[in-house]
């Protein structure tokens, strides 16, 4: 039967189901549990009860956890367990609805590809990158991989190329798209601290748009050192020209000055300032590490 017609059949016995359950209807918990488990699955396919229903997820519910945490050993710790059981119920309420007691087969068998199948379609729904992307990534794995077992070494980019039949061009941007994989989470650990403190990754980034305290400060010592003992226009004319980083001419024309006169006064500051501070050149000299 074609994989459509399977859906819509099964999309149809769903619906059914649906409009066959009687929300009114209460069974207790001892009384469920004082009956067989295959009575129970009778009378819940003969009336889809909501109580019944409740039950069946109670007690599956440890596979829930299982299939969780298996799926969750071989993923990065970004992801929450907790996110993933929650689509795992929702795997076990769609068994529970499908499950066909005529067909001999234990319902802990046949909700497990469920449960895991639901799992699998959250994580790929919370995949921030394309299908393809990934595809190709286990494109370049496998063809390395299999390089490796056979030259007992690393593969040279142009082996990986002629084990995936492909020109260099169309490697390069394989590799670039597989490259390009990778989340790291600004939450997670980086390390302990000796005060026991966790420290995240968001801690230790450091912010370019912040000023450095350390800068900030020997740059407002250096400009009181040299503006030391001069007039104000000249003190004008240093912090314009090397601080505001303005022109001879811009600086002439807020100052009311020709540019020919500023000029004059720069060089006669920086005599001035060459033969004030040629004793403290030490003092300027970088730190060695």
């Amino acid at each position: 039967m074609p994989i459509a017609k399977v859906k819509e059949k099964t999309t149809r016995k769903s619906s059914r189901r649906a409009e066959a359950r009687v929300p009114g209807k209460h069974y207790s918990k001892e009384k469920i549990e004082s009956m067989p488990l295959t009575d129970v699955w009778k009378l819940y396919q003969a009336e889809y009860n909501e109580s019944i229903r409740n039950y069946f997820m109670e007690k599956y519910l440890p596979l829930v956890r299982y299939n969780s945490e298996r799926i969750y050993a071989r993923l990065p710790d970004e992801v929450d367990i907790e996110d993933l059981m929650s689509a795992g119920l929702f795997g076990l309420m769609d068994a529970i609805d499908a499950y066909d007691l005529d067909r001999a087969v234990k319902f802990e068998t046949y909700c497990a590809p469920r449960i895991r199948g639901a799992i699998l379609d959250e994580l790929r729904s919370m995949d921030w990158v394309p299908r393809l992307v990934r595809h190709r990534s286990a494109k370049i794995d496998n063809a390395r991989n299999s390089l490796s077992m056979e030259l007992g070494r690393d593969p040279t980019p142009a082996e990986v190329t002629d084990k995936l039949g492909v020109d260099g061009e169309e490697y390069k941007k394989i590799h670039r798209d597989s490259s390009a994989v990778g989340v790291v989470s600004l939450s997670r650990n980086w390390r302990q601290s000796d005060s026991g403190r966790e420290v995240r990754e968001i801690d230790v980034i450091k912010d370019d748009t912040q000023a450095n305290p350390l800068t900030e400060t020997q740059r407002k010592d250096l400009k009181e050192l040299i503006t030391r003992g001069l007039s104000r226009a000249e003190r004008l004319i240093v912090v314009l020209y090397y601080f505001e980083e303005m022109t001879m001419k811009e600086i002439g024309a807020t100052l009311d000055l020709s540019e020919s006169r500023v000029s004059q006064m720069h060089s006669s500051i920086l005599a001035r300032l060459k033969a004030q501070l040629q004793h403290r050149s030490k003092e300027f000299e970088p730190v060695e590490k």
